[in-house]
């Protein structure tokens, strides 16, 4: 390739928005020397990358919707025992390297990495590059930190990688041999180190936390270095059609060390706090407000009616009709295709705040009347366009292409990763940072609950919780499950502690009791759901205008009696709704299909079951690992394979 050649790696696309940082009048056709000679034509080049963050093959859809894997938080139900045909199926881990979407994934995610090292080479061959310019050094330390974004994502995703620090003109071949993960993010953690001293934090940056700041790419290090230090899964060469073996590397604690230096280095910059209440957090991202200073670390800048669908396949799905709705629901479709285990609400306490807020149980109709959810799942209400002020709404017409920003990283985030590296460092929390540790959980846990329930939730639970290190490792598991739901962070998690395989045979267990149970069949253990409510009892009343209690200030709202136990009727106003109807044919001796299949490519019921093969006291792991593009294995002429059992 040329060297010198029109930009191609800065396509700028255009954009209408209230916000200068993203708005762009046209494509740059000029040459490097021409674009890497001043700062506004750099800053033109650097926002090309953020770009990137934008597509729907990325963050703006997929890395929350099509690839929120099977868990205990977010689940999907499956109802065939057959794989489809498009090879779509990976939240369930049945999806084929034919599937278009991992080729989309992977060219948009390489685009960026593309676009990024454009501009770092750009900026370090400018004749205008000086370590000594802040402008400069903020906007290359950018650059270097969405890099590090993009390919963290893709190694979690993926596993090894085709990786490079120069674009693609620098390179003799395009076909990049294979790099270890470990290898990858221990190069681009060091990269970060190196740079984080050349950054401003967010509120000395015009964008504030819609830009790269200091304190994000301390985060961005500390996220890095527990992935590097944790579990993966990792290939059978000898064998490509074993699934391969779970193992983390042998100087896992030196990433422990790190990961706990720079989320200290976060938290002491005090920069960031949990003062807003956890529900508000999101209500304000929903309603196009940007706080700096509070929760969220680096908010991805998604644009109103043109990018992003948070809120759109988050929230209660909202149906249209002719592709409209009608007033007085003013907002549109939603998909509500983000889904969250039917369990997962009993693992909360009652009196966690974060319970009726992130689990819902309701959709609308293209009226805005509600209608109680009885399914295999619930919604995942963190964000909804439901949210949103009549004023802030997207119109009737409307579906998709939110706008809504997506906090990438927050600092209860922050706070979990310090407390969590700490108690394995210190085997406890008893030692020299113990103290902190524990009060950074007591932050996240506070904001859980009224000040009234503090002395039990918060301090007595903080007190058990810190008496051995394994119940203090639990109590670290079990708060960002709460934390974080529908964001898709639980199965990446449970892959780098090495507990994905135990929590999805439980889960898959937990459903086929249940099915069998309502069947009428007593499994082992259905005693744990007799009080389940069988029946739920639902009225609608009128919207209290309040969003403390319920985030839509307009439409009717359900008044559910029974949301957590077994109940008799309470009476003619309320409507009775079968909620687990999941006893499937009566001429079958199965449960419904939703129980046999929804963990199909790792264990199932039915046809092909092996679930009662399986010894849940060493069981296989699950294959996260997505397989390499098929188009991606032509083009490097046998040069990429897949393992992990892909063919």
């Amino acid at each position: 390739m040329k060297k010198y050649i029109l930009f191609i790696g800065v396509i700028l696309l255009s954009f209408t928005s209230c916000d200068d940082f993203l708005e762009v009048k046209s494509e740059s056709k000029y040459g490097e020397d021409f674009v890497f000679s001043s700062k506004t034509e750099i800053n033109r080049a650097l926002t090309s990358v953020y770009t990137s963050l934008l597509s729907g093959n990325t963050y703006g859809n997929s890395y929350l919707s099509t690839y929120a894997l099977n868990n205990d938080v977010e689940f999907s139900s499956f109802s065939s025992s057959l794989r489809s045909v498009n090879g779509e199926d990976f939240k369930c881990f049945d999806g084929t390297r034919h599937a278009s979407s991992i080729a989309n994934t992977w060219a948009s995610a390489y685009q960026g990495i593309e676009r990024a090292n454009i501009v770092i080479n750009g900026i370090q061959n400018s004749a205008i590059f000086s370590e000594d310019d802040e402008d400069l050094m903020q906007m290359l330390s950018e650059a270097r930190v969405l890099r590090a974004m993009f390919f963290h994502d893709l190694v979690v995703l993926f596993g090894d990688l085709p990786f490079t620090l120069e674009p693609s003109y620098n390179l003799e071949s395009l076909t990049l041999p294979m790099t270890d993960r470990n290898e990858i993010l221990s190069q681009l953690i060091n990269d970060l180190k190196g740079t984080s001293k050349y950054m401003k934090y967010a509120t000395e940056l015009p964008e504030g936390i819609e830009r790269v700041s200091r304190e994000f790419c301390y985060a961005m290090i500390a996220r890095m270095a527990l992935t590097r230090g944790g579990y993966s899964l990792y290939p059978d060469l000898s064998n490509p059609l074993n699934v391969g073996t779970m193992k983390r590397q042998d100087d896992y604690l030196d990433y422990y060390e790190i990961a706990k230096n720079y989320a200290d280095s976060v938290i002491e910059s005090g920069k960031h706090s949990l003062t807003k209440s956890f529900r508000d957090v999101f209500i304000d991202e929903c309603n196009y407000i940007v706080n700096n200073g509070d929760d969220p670390i680096f908010e991805i800048p998604f644009l109103k009616s043109s990018s992003g669908n948070v809120g759109y396949v988050h929230g209660p799905s909202g149906s249209a009709v002719d592709g409209l709705t009608t007033a007085p629901n003013v907002w549109g479709a939603s998909n509500g295709g983000v889904r969250l285990n039917a369990f997962y609400r009993y693992s909360f306490d009652r009196k966690d705040l974060r319970l009726n807020y992130t689990v819902g149980m309701w959709y609308y109709d293209a009226l805005g009347v509600p209608q109680i959810r009885i399914d295999y799942s619930t919604h995942a209400n963190k964000w909804s366009k439901f949210w949103a002020s009549s004023g802030n709404s997207l119109g009737v017409s409307s579906s998709g292409n939110t706008g809504i920003n997506y906090p990438y990283m927050r600092y209860a985030d922050v706070l979990l990763m310090y407390a969590e590296a700490v108690n394995e460092l210190e085997n406890g929390v008893t030692g020299t940072n113990g103290t902190k540790a524990i009060d950074a959980l007591r932050q996240v846990r506070n904001r859980a609950f009224e000040s009234a329930d503090r002395a039990e939730k918060v301090e007595q639970y903080l007190t058990t919780a810190s008496s051995s290190k394994e119940d203090f490792f639990k109590a670290i598991m079990n708060e960002r499950k709460w934390e974080f739901g529908g964001e898709n962070m639980r199965w990446k998690d449970l892959v780098r502690w090495n507990l994905y395989s135990k929590v999805v045979y439980d889960c898959f267990k937990e459903y086929f009791i249940v099915g069998n149970y309502v069947k009428g069949n007593f499994l082992t253990g259905y005693e744990k759901y007799e009080n389940i409510p069988v029946n739920m009892y639902y009225k609608r009343i009128d919207n209290p205008a309040n969003t403390s209690i319920y985030p839509n200030t307009t439409l009717q709202i359900l008044d559910i009696y029974n949301l957590y136990e077994n109940a008799f009727n309470p009476g003619a106003t309320y409507t009775a709704a079968s909620f687990y109807d999941w006893k499937g044919s009566d001429e079958s001796e199965f449960p419904a299909v939703q129980c046999l299949y929804s963990f199909r490519g790792y264990v199932r019921e039915g046809d092909d079951a092996n679930y009662e093969s399986l010894d849940p006291n060493n069981l296989p792991p699950v294959r996260y690992i997505l397989p390499i593009p098929n188009k991606v294995i032509q083009m490097s002429n046998g040069t990429y394979k897949n393992y992990y059992g892909y063919n």
